[in-house]
């Protein structure tokens, strides 16, 4: 169990990243393992807390109950809400390569990343199709695996970032076994359960209904379930995916594989979108995120919600006594 803060990273600084930060120290640092954030100190100075800057993370806890420790990472040009910079790209990267390079050494607990923009990464050569991807490159694991997670579902899609067009045409057997089995050792070292149920999702409507309304089920996920459960794994399906996250259906397994990304996040969002986290799975770190993105629309105008951030902080430090 580590007793070290956890690095916090500022996100896209054009979006809600500091206003939720600020509002997560604010009215939930008394049940939170300490946090700094990494970013901006003078941009961090403009959410209406107080901050101290910190030029070490081990700083952190003893700074915490009273300001909101911050290790500088300086912006190239100042942020406005809504308007977000390409300029500012290496500075939100590289929050995250000064967090992920701190847990590594065991001076962080763990990393919780607040919304960046892809897009806006892309416009200054970004190479990574998301989050997920480069904490993967910066710790050296090929297929991390992207679960979310609220307190009445939990969920992985087997492919993420791509159209739907090409989620189809790349699913394959072995890589449903890859995240399956991720999920299955995350479940048990990171979220206590002994013996994971795993509900594997169709993907076809009625689960192929036989082959009827495709064969994906027969040739790509039934195979991928027989490797699993011939591995000691408790995955069961191919399911229909439209019957499966009713809450009778959810009470029989403890996560559900998924084919796609919105197979996945959709019923999540639609159950419980204000406490649901995304969690890296794979990786040597703990990484966790709010399950929203960046909301440049509302930056500034104080209408944004800490409760999803909350939880992320929250769970980080839940999985980080788990180690």
């Amino acid at each position: 169990m580590s007793d070290a803060p956890i690095a916090l990273t500022m996100g896209d600084p054009a979006g809600i990243g500091g206003e939720i930060a600020a509002a997560a120290w604010r009215d939930a640092r008394e049940r939170l393992l300490p946090f700094a954030l990494i970013g901006d100190a003078d941009w961090a100075a403009g959410f209406g807390v107080p901050v101290a800057r910190i030029g070490r993370i081990g700083e952190a806890a003893s700074r915490f109950g009273v300001a909101l420790p911050v290790l500088d990472v300086k912006l190239a040009v100042p942020a406005i809400p809504g308007r977000p910079d390409p300029r500012n790209a290496a500075a939100v990267t590289g929050a995250i390569e000064t967090a992920t390079r701190l847990a590594l050494a065991g001076e962080a607990a763990a990393v919780v990343t607040c919304p960046i923009a892809k897009s806006v990464l892309y416009q200054a050569g970004f190479p990574h199709p998301g989050h997920t991807e480069f904490l993967g490159a910066l710790t050296g694991v090929a297929a991390p695996v992207m679960m979310l997670a609220c307190p009445g579902l939990r969920v992985v899609p087997v492919t993420v970032h791509v159209s739907l067009r090409r989620a189809i045409e790349t699913l394959e057997t072995g890589a449903i076994v890859a995240a399956g089995r991720r999920l299955a050792a995350a479940l048990t070292r990171d979220f206590g359960v002994a013996a994971p149920r795993i509900a594997v999702a169709g993907l076809n409507p009625h689960a192929g209904e036989a082959g009827a309304m495709g064969d994906e089920e027969l040739t790509i996920i039934a195979p991928a379930i027989a490797a699993l459960r011939q591995a000691g794994i408790d995955a069961f399906g191919p399911l229909p995916p439209d019957t499966m996250f009713t809450p009778a259906a959810r009470a029989g397994y403890d996560a559900a594989l998924c084919m796609y990304h919105d197979q996945a996040l959709i019923p999540l969002k639609t159950i419980d979108m204000e406490n649901g986290v995304n969690v890296t799975l794979g990786l040597p770190i703990i990484r966790t995120s709010p399950d929203h993105g960046t909301a440049f629309d509302i930056a500034g105008t104080g209408k944004a919600r800490a409760e999803s951030l909350v939880a992320a902080l929250r769970l980080a430090g839940e999985m980080a006594g788990r180690r």
